[in-house]
């Protein structure tokens, strides 16, 4: 296949799309939709290679008969509040948690030849798993070859702690699908981390007292220098829920007050261009003549934007175009692009 016709809704920033791209698959998009006008902002900013495709805010505004037989994969889930065990689960019984049907009439209008569908752990165990078996028996009338498992991120490269359901389904008859392995976990969160933020990023006095509560550390609402992230959501930083990192976590890549006389004698800190690479960088930067920056003075901060998109698998040309708040909100309303990297090989060598 020369060029996938891809669809997606509930689209986000392009968890799926990114993958392609960075994968080099090539891919025509045919339409997309989101609700979220910020999400759009994010999404047109970064996938300006789609220059001839439908955009809808509302999935029930979409003919899926106009795409039918168009689409090879088409790629979408719900919200996910209805059944996240941190929200109020109202299920089905949530407007929300309804428009998973919206996405199941889609699939019957569009007829795609495989579609992936994806959310939170949760909606498997609501009502007893009820829920779950309603919307299953939804999907099999649909006539598709039905698969679905339960995938975590830090299976798949990503050091966050992830649990979401996928549910893969193929319209011609498959042999033996399998979702795809998992790999070992080379990295740690830190390895994720910028080498510079701002003074925004790092917590007052009692921004300090509120993350390292005890009660909130014991029911993991916040960590402190874990080396594999809690479960990324919806704008978890803003809100002081979530990772941080203290200078303690980040010491090791500080130099000894007598490397820091010397370093800063010869004047080789925080230039503005990158001074030669040496061989001699992994050795602690025991030659001196090495690149450093210095660190705020701050104890403990919160994830930037660019760290919690890089801990949902995005590069760092995935252009910011909107704020913090907005940045933190895509980033935990998102899939983890390294699933889709291994998960969607899989899926093209069926089609």
């Amino acid at each position: 296949m020369k060029t996938l016709n891809i669809a997606t809704v509930f689209t986000g920033i392009g968890s799926f799309e990114w993958s392609l791209k960075r994968n080099k698959i090539k891919s025509n998009l045919v339409f997309a939709s989101d609700i979220d006008k910020y999400a759009k902002m994010s999404y047109e900013a970064n996938f300006t290679e789609h220059d001839n495709y439908d955009w809808y805010d509302d999935i029930n505004e979409i003919d899926g008969k106009k795409y039918a037989g168009k689409v090879d994969i088409l790629v979408g889930g719900s919200p996910c509040q209805s059944f996240s065990s941190i929200g109020k689960r109202g299920g089905l019984n949530d407007d929300r948690g309804n428009l998973v049907f919206s996405y199941i009439n889609l699939i019957s209008e569009v007829q795609p030849k495989a579609f992936i569908f994806e959310n939170v752990k949760g909606i498997t165990t609501h009502d007893k798993g009820k829920t779950w078996e309603i919307i299953l028996e939804s999907f099999r009338k649909l006539g598709y070859h039905i698969s679905w498992e339960i995938l975590n991120s830090k299976d798949y490269g990503i050091p966050q702690s992830r649990n979401r359901v996928f549910l893969v389904g193929f319209k011609d008859e498959v042999s033996n699908f399998k979702f795809p392995k998992k790999i070992d976990l080379e990295t740690k969160m830190f390895d994720f981390l910028e080498k510079y933020t701002e003074d925004k990023y790092w917590l007052s006095e009692k921004g300090i007292k509120y993350v390292t509560d005890s009660s909130r550390l014991k029911k993991k609402l916040t960590q402190i220098d874990g080396e594999v992230m809690l479960c990324q959501v919806k704008n978890q930083q803003g809100n002081l829920i979530g990772d941080f990192v203290s200078e303690e976590y980040i010491k090791k890549y500080v130099l000894s007050e007598k490397l820091q006389k010397t370093v800063l004698k010869r004047g080789t800190t925080d230039y503005p261009i990158a001074k030669t690479i040496l061989s001699s960088s992994h050795k602690s930067h025991y030659a001196s003549q090495d690149n450093y920056i210095s660190l705020n003075n701050g104890r403990i901060r919160r994830l930037t934007p660019r760290e919690v998109l890089r801990l949902m698998g995005f590069d760092d040309d995935f252009k910011i175009v909107v704020s913090d708040t907005q940045a933190y909100k895509q980033a935990g309303n998102s899939i983890v692009v390294n699933i889709f990297d291994h998960l969607v090989p899989l899926i093209i060598k069926q089609l």
